[in-house]
């Protein structure tokens, strides 16, 4: 286990009296595709503040960073699969750790073994018995150089892609020029005969916008120097990446519950995550709402004090910046002067699932 200490900035605190419930995102990945270079680039982000659970037969590759003033605990859940040991191999006590408010943290990464199931990993995870945590999504790299020799061998495409929220290729570079234009195209089709809707990134040596995977903070680090400048000053790596893109409204009014979950369903085009603070008109005075979507995933919590302004926000790589603006504006603008009990029924059974 793996906390990483330094400050986080967050377009949405969490609030300390009733935090809300910790993302927790799994890197999958058959062995050798990539998972711990595309975690300590992740680790590397400035002012990221994340816990790492990692499950593998060897430990993770952040050597520089284990400093007694920066990690709290190093430790690793061993002996095989995460999926398939008893007690879910330690996972549940280790989110029960990493969860503590006491630590702060923004988010939790599970670096699974290289033959961990995604879609047994996102069971665990999803109805886990730590009440602090929900699932963040599913990262799944895939080695563009060996994957058809490895994973993908038979007809039907491989049922681990269905549950990927996001398709990280790595190793593209190891193709030969001339194919890994048809190579990417080929994961690409395979991938989406499972997963119509999983943006598929092609990422150089795992970087990968840590901003598609949780919220960092801002470009500069606090006094007390994080792992992510040990590892960047470790290695000299460069953070290059494609950037994702980013559209946000204001709401200092109330919102049409009826509108909110039309857009939490159909997110903006190309919009990989969004999230929020939001506050509705009930048939009893206003409510606040905390919403989260990555992927197909729906989360909704409610908030202990109703925000006065709230905001929602759209990410997402190939985005249109406007056009996901226009959506998020128009829900903005959508009538709210009454309460809509329908609309408020639908928010409330993504409020009962959430939980």
């Amino acid at each position: 286990m793996i906390i990483n200490r330094s400050t986080q900035v967050s377009t949405i605190p969490p609030n300390p009296a009733h935090p809300s419930r910790l993302p927790v995102i799994a890197v999958t990945g058959h062995l050798g595709a990539g998972k711990t270079t595309l975690l300590n680039h992740l680790l590397r982000a400035p002012g990221a503040r994340l816990g790492v659970v990692v499950n593998d037969f060897g430990v993770v590759n952040v050597d520089a960073g284990l400093v007694a003033a920066q990690v709290d605990d190093v430790a690793g859940i061993a002996g095989g699969c995460v999926c398939c040991l008893p007690d879910a191999g330690g996972l549940d006590g280790a989110l029960e750790r990493l969860s503590h408010p006491r630590l702060r943290l923004d988010a939790i990464i599970v670096e699974a073994s290289g033959v961990a199931e995604p879609l047994a990993l996102a069971k665990l995870i999803r109805y886990s018995g730590v009440q602090r945590v929900r699932l963040g999504g599913v990262v799944d790299v895939i080695d563009a150089v060996e994957h058809f020799r490895t994973v993908d061998l038979w007809p039907e495409p491989p049922v681990r892609h269905a549950a990927a929220t996001l398709v990280v290729v790595s190793k593209l570079d190891g193709v030969a020029a001339a194919e890994r234009e048809s190579q990417a195209a080929r994961i690409v089709e395979r991938v989406r005969m499972r997963n119509p809707h999983a943006p598929v990134v092609v990422a150089d040596h795992g970087r990968v916008d840590p901003t598609l995977i949780f919220d960092v903070a801002t470009p500069d680090d606090p006094e007390e120097l994080p792992i992510a400048a040990l590892l960047r000053e470790s290695d000299g790596e460069h953070l290059d990446h494609a950037h994702a893109r980013s559209a946000s409204v204001a709401l200092p009014a109330p919102i049409s519950p009826t509108a909110l979950v039309d857009l939490l369903e159909s997110p903006p085009a190309d919009a990989y995550r969004m999230k929020g603070r939001v506050r509705v008109r009930a048939v009893r005075g206003e409510r606040g709402y905390a919403v989260n979507v990555v992927g197909s995933m729906i989360h909704v919590a409610p908030l202990p004090v109703v925000p006065q302004v709230g905001e929602l926000v759209a990410i997402g790589i190939d985005m249109s910046a406007h056009a996901a603006t226009t959506r998020l504006a128009a829900v903005a603008a959508a009538p709210a002067d009454r309460p809509d009990v329908a609309g408020l029924r639908r928010l409330h059974r993504y409020r009962r699932l959430s939980d």
